[in-house]
C-alpha cells in the first residue's frame, strides 16, 4: 500500500483511464466528407440512383420468384434508404460546417482589409488636405506673371535714366566750359545724391 502512494505523485498528471478510441484527422475526414456530399447535390448522382431503384423495382417485380432478393413491399430497399439518408444527413452537415468556417474566415479577412483600406483612405485624405494648404502658400503663376512685369517696368524705368543721364553727360561735356557753375555739373538721376534743391548762395 505504501509503494502504491509512493507511486502516485502529486506533481504529475494521472494517465486518463478507460476506453482509448482511434483518433481521426478531422481535416481530412472533412475533406471526404464534403466530396460525398458534393456529389450527392449533382444531377448525376439522381440520375444514376432513379436508374438503381428502377432496376430494384423492376427485377423484384418481373424475375421469377426463386430470383427474387427483395420481393414486394421492398423492405430491403427501405433498410438500404433508411440508412442512406441517416449518413447523408451528418455527411451535409459537416460539409456545411467548414463551409461557414471557411467563409467566417474570408469574412474576418474582408474586415480586416476594408479597415486597412479605410485607413490608407484616411491618410490619403488628411495628406491631400495639408497638400492644399501648403499650395495656398505657394506663388501662383498670375502673381508670379505680375511681379515679373513689375520688375520688368522697373529695369525699363532704370534703363531710361541711365540713358538720361548719360546723354546729359555728354552734353556737359560737349559744352565749353565758362566757369566753376554749380549748375553745370551733372546729376546723378539713379540716387539723388547730387540732385538741385533750388537754393543759391548769398554773395557776403
Amino acid at each position: 500500500m505504501t509503494e502504491q502512494r509512493r507511486g502516485e505523485r502529486l506533481d504529475q498528471p494521472r494517465a486518463p483511464r478507460g476506453l482509448h478510441l482511434p483518433r481521426i484527422d478531422a481535416d481530412s475526414f472533412g475533406r471526404w466528407a464534403e466530396g460525398i456530399a458534393r456529389g450527392m447535390g449533382t444531377a448525376n448522382f439522381l440520375v444514376y440512383m432513379t436508374l438503381i431503384l428502377a432496376a430494384w423495382f423492376l427485377w423484384n417485380t418481373l424475375a421469377p420468384a426463386h430470383l427474387r432478393f427483395d420481393p414486394y413491399t421492398f423492405t430491403f430497399l427501405t433498410l438500404v434508404l433508411s440508412l442512406q439518408a441517416s449518413y447523408a444527413a451528418p455527411l451535409i452537415l459537416l460539409a456545411q460546417n467548414r463551409q461557414a468556417d471557411r467563409d467566417r474566415v474570408s469574412l474576418d479577412e474582408d474586415r480586416r482589409r476594408a479597415t486597412m483600406q479605410k485607413a490608407d483612405t484616411e491618410y490619403l485624405a488628411r495628406e491631400i488636405a495639408a497638400l492644399r494648404i501648403a499650395m495656398g502658400d505657394v506663388a501662383t503663376r498670375d502673381f508670379l506673371r505680375s511681379e515679373l512685369a513689375r520688375l520688368a517696368e522697373e529695369l525699363d524705368e532704370a534703363a531710361e535714366r541711365r540713358r538720361r543721364l548719360e546723354r546729359r553727360q555728354r552734353e556737359q561735356k560737349a559744352r565749353p566750359r565758362t566757369g566753376g557753375d554749380p549748375l553745370d555739373e551733372p546729376r546723378d538721376e539713379l540716387d539723388g545724391d547730387y540732385a538741385h534743391d533750388g537754393r543759391q548762395e548769398s554773395p557776403t
